[in-house]
């Protein structure tokens, strides 16, 4: 990395921090504590907290540091599937302070950097930040309640506006801040923001929880009026309810009440045909119900919240508008994720040793490495040329943020043959197209020396 760094002269002064886990189909049960082979530790493929959505497999921690300039990673690890995000930040940073050489870059991660300790820790050895205020922080519930019991009193301010690349009059986002700068229990600045398309976000998301858990709630309801239902009892009701209710995380904005009524029957006392000294005996059978409605008032309430998020600092300097649009940078590292698990397809992955599993990681973030730079040193060719997109879409239609997947398109019918004979060997390629010839240009490539 220190050579990579140095041969395209990378800028260190901002590196953003993610992880995300990569699934693994089968049993792993060699895998499954963490050890050591050929005296370098081995993380354990097990159960944790899954950002593909699938609990139902064994998983690794994946994760990955990029620089500011151009989203280029510098540095990935693995670590246990079970492993919390906020117990790798220090270690992390420790080793991004021995790549740098110097504490001072810009350090920016999720809400998981933002616990007491990782704040303290990097701020003591001189190091800056910016993260998310976690949710469960006491400085987050108060603003919150703030922005429901007194809505009036909470004054936006307008900071910019992003917009539409292809519409320069559509605004995609609005973003406004809450002009009182405050401080953090520990002492860190905060600041609060607002986003309208974060807004529309968090709406449309609580839209669905309460559709899925009414849906949840119909399917529940026809199971306990049918005619064999297991639940006989009031508390086996009230269990079910509230496992929809806290799994969709709804309890506040839907109320749900249990109907309960007793129904008759009558059996034959003896077998036989029926007559008119039969005897019957009663039974009684306790049968539920559920009846529900949406909380508006609840709901409303909830939306005073929309699109509101706290940014917490320690960089001194930083106005907020340069706060915000740093963390607002930190997207490009999904950009990475989403490369990984579409154009290199690490999953599923066949082997069933740890250190080759981890081997063949490292030759992924190696993959992406070539793949960031090569876009890094294309775009920044075209911005130094003037040139505002290349014509890598079909029919020829303008790409202004060139990718590798694009590049690697238009190279791809080019071929090579070697014609030998023997006294001497010569190289065929395929002649090349008028934008093939211009992206070896900007790239600095020779053109008559591409494939030879």
């Amino acid at each position: 990395m220190r050579h990579v760094i140095k041969e395209f002269d990378l800028q260190l002064d901002e590196l953003h921090n993610d992880s995300t886990t990569i699934s693994f189909f089968g049993a792993y049960a060699d895998a499954g504590e963490p050890g050591e082979q050929r005296g370098r530790p081995t993380p354990a493929i097990t159960y944790g907290h899954s950002k593909d959505h699938r609990p139902d497999l064994k998983q690794l921690l994946y994760i990955l540091t990029i620089t500011e300039d151009g989203g280029v990673p510098v540095y990935f690890t693995t670590k246990s599937g079970n492993t919390v995000d906020d117990q790798t930040h220090q270690e992390t940073w420790d080793l991004l302070r021995e790549l740098v050489g110097n504490p001072d870059f810009l350090y920016i991660a999720d809400c998981k950097l933002a616990t007491m300790d990782n704040m303290r820790y990097i701020a003591r050895k001189g190091g800056r930040f910016i993260s998310v205020l976690p949710a469960t922080r006491k400085e987050d519930t108060e603003f919150r309640q703030r922005l429901r019991e007194h809505p009036q009193e909470t004054a936006w301010t307008w900071l910019y506006d992003i917009r539409n690349e292809d519409d320069e009059e559509e605004i995609v986002d609005r973003l406004s801040i809450w002009p009182r700068e405050t401080l953090t229990s520990d002492g860190y600045r905060l600041w609060w923001f607002h986003s309208t398309r974060k807004a529309q976000r968090d709406e449309a998301a609580r839209l669905k929880k309460i559709d899925r858990a009414l849906g949840e709630l119909n399917d529940l309801r026809r199971r306990m009026r049918g005619p064999r239902s297991r639940f006989r009892e009031r508390p086996q009701v009230q269990e079910a309810v509230k496992a929809v209710l806290d799994g969709l995380e709804v309890r506040g904005w839907l109320r749900v009440g249990i109907q309960q009524w007793c129904a008759e029957d009558y059996r034959q006392a003896t077998r036989g045909r029926p007559g008119k000294d039969t005897k019957y005996v009663k039974s009684e059978k306790l049968s539920y119900d559920l009846e529900w409605e949406i909380d508006t008032e609840a709901l409303d309430l909830e939306r005073a919240g929309d699109g509101v998020f706290p940014l917490v600092t320690n960089v001194r300097e930083f106005s907020a508008k340069d706060t915000l649009q740093a963390y607002k940078r930190q997207p490009v590292i999904e950009k990475r994720f989403s490369q990984l698990k579409t154009d290199f397809e690490v999953a599923p992955v066949y082997l069933k040793n740890v250190s080759r599993i981890q081997a063949m990681l490292c030759v992924y973030f190696f993959a992406m490495l070539v793949q960031a730079l090569l876009e890094r040193e294309l775009r920044g060719a075209m911005q130094a040329a003037g040139k505002d997109s290349l014509p890598l879409y079909p029919e020829g239609r303008a790409c202004k943020r060139p990718t590798t997947r694009r590049v690697i398109d238009v190279f791809e019918p080019v071929q090579r043959h070697w014609l030998t004979d023997r006294r001497r060997t010569e190289t065929l390629v395929t002649d090349l197209s008028r934008l093939q010839r211009r992206i070896l240009r900007l790239l600095k490539m020779n053109p008559k020396d591409y494939g030879r």
